[in-house]
């Protein structure tokens, strides 16, 4: 039997007045296709996020993946990591959390693992953790509360544990912001977005979506406290850090 074929992103498809961003279960029933078709090299850094995985995971601790919408990363995770890793998924959506459980039940997950409700705004409760993953999350968390939330990540990883860490970023000056900003959306053309779903989702996600500079983002992992910070992966506008505690 042939596997079904994921809804296509068609969130932003019609006109009409475009409200604040939110995980919904209209995101929800396409959020696949939409990630795939709009951040550049998604699968790609999906895989890198893995292939360190299986380096970071340590047996008898846990795996947190805050942010984990439909489950992907910690799909692909689970097919490379000792079956005695605990996994924890946190969202603060709730039909996130309903399909990324349903994706763990189709992907035939055995291994101890638990999906936690949190607003990641008021802090995150980690414990035993050799392995924390943010995947376009901390993009979302209001800049107030960042410091604080990287700073509890790293208090309560455990010693030599690991944050991944996938952000869409600023260009250092406004000449490579500009520049950047336009060479995504011609991809997202190139992915078959119209000029209208492109408007509608820039103004849905304006005062929802407020990246930082990648040297920011790395000053912040510094300041906290991590011992190593590197940039694994970057495309104009987004990236991937790996740090060290």
């Amino acid at each position: 039997m042939s596997q079904k074929e994921e809804p296509k992103d068609k969130v932003f498809n019609k006109p009409g007045p475009v409200g604040d961003f939110r995980f919904g279960a209209n995101v929800v029933q396409v959020f696949d296709d939409m990630v795939t078709r709009s951040v550049p090299f998604y699968v790609e850094f999906q895989r890198m996020i893995t292939e360190m995985a299986a380096d970071f995971a340590v047996e008898n601790t846990s795996v947190y993946d805050l942010g984990c919408s439909t489950g992907t990363t910690l799909v692909n995770i689970n097919q490379v990591v000792s079956p005695k890793v605990k996994f924890v998924g946190i969202d603060d959506s709730p039909e996130m959390l309903e399909k990324c459980r349903k994706n763990f039940e189709n992907a035939g997950f055995t291994r101890d693992y638990e999906l936690l409700a949190t607003d990641l705004n008021k802090g995150v409760r980690i414990d035993n953790a050799s392995l924390v993953v943010m995947c376009l999350t901390l993009q979302f968390i209001r800049p107030l509360y960042r410091e604080r939330l990287v700073s509890d990540i790293f208090r309560q990883l455990n010693d030599n544990g690991c944050f991944l860490l996938v952000e869409k970023v600023l260009g250092e000056d406004s000449l490579f912001n500009r520049l950047f900003i336009k060479y995504y959306y011609d991809m997202k053309r190139r992915n078959n977005y119209s000029e209208m779903e492109i408007s509608q989702k820039r103004e849905a996600l304006e005062n929802v979506l407020i990246p930082y500079k990648l040297n920011e983002n790395r000053e912040l992992l510094l300041h906290t406290g991590f011992r190593y910070v590197e940039v694994f992966f970057k495309w104009y506008n987004f990236c991937g850090i790996v740090a060290v505690k």
